[in-house]
């Protein structure tokens, strides 16, 4: 049986840096970064925080899905991150159903003040930096209602901490989907 685990949160919450380290700690371990499945829209894509957008990102999101239970399916313990609202997880859970995969989901979310200051201060070339749509995936992910036992605060964290935090969530089965 394989774990998948899906990292969320708001940009500047360090889902990518965390992903990729807890995903680093599994054996076998493989780590899906969903950014790059919106880049390989080479013609046409528009930013998935638009309105416009919905359709192209429930596409996306779809398929990053496959291929995440694509792996856990072959008994490697996958490891997401990306902006996966609650609204996105049926994508998830459609594909797990019936399978012996562990779907866990997990959301950083530091507070909003701190996930702006750590996403627009980011240098690299496909980064989002702009204040506007930072702020408004925060306030998507402001209040999960019943998920909401699955957010942890790392707004005082290192890396090394919330990939800690995270891990013991993950191994205790506190962010298992149900």
């Amino acid at each position: 049986m394989a774990d998948l685990v899906i990292v969320s949160g708001p940009p500047g919450a360090g889902k990518s840096s965390v992903a990729r380290q807890l995903a680093r700690t599994r054996t076998p371990g493989v780590h899906l970064h969903t950014d790059d499945f919106w880049h390989m829209i080479v013609s046409g894509l528009i930013p998935p925080y638009e309105p416009a957008a919905a359709e192209q990102n429930e596409t996306v999101v779809g398929v990053a899905a496959s291929a995440a239970v694509g792996y856990a399916a072959g008994g490697i313990d996958t490891v997401v991150d990306g902006i996966v609202g609650p609204w996105m997880l049926h994508h998830y859970r459609d594909r797990v159903g019936g399978t012996a995969i562990t779907l866990h989901y997990v959301v950083l979310r530091p507070l909003r003040s701190v996930a702006l200051a750590r996403a627009t201060t980011r240098t690299g070339p496909d980064d989002l930096v702009d204040p506007g749509p930072i702020l408004h995936m925060w306030d998507e992910l402001s209040d999960l209602g019943e998920l909401e036992r699955h957010v942890l605060d790392t707004s005082d964290d290192d890396l090394a901490t919330t990939v800690e935090r995270v891990g013991a969530a993950v191994a205790s089965g506190e962010h298992v989907l149900r």
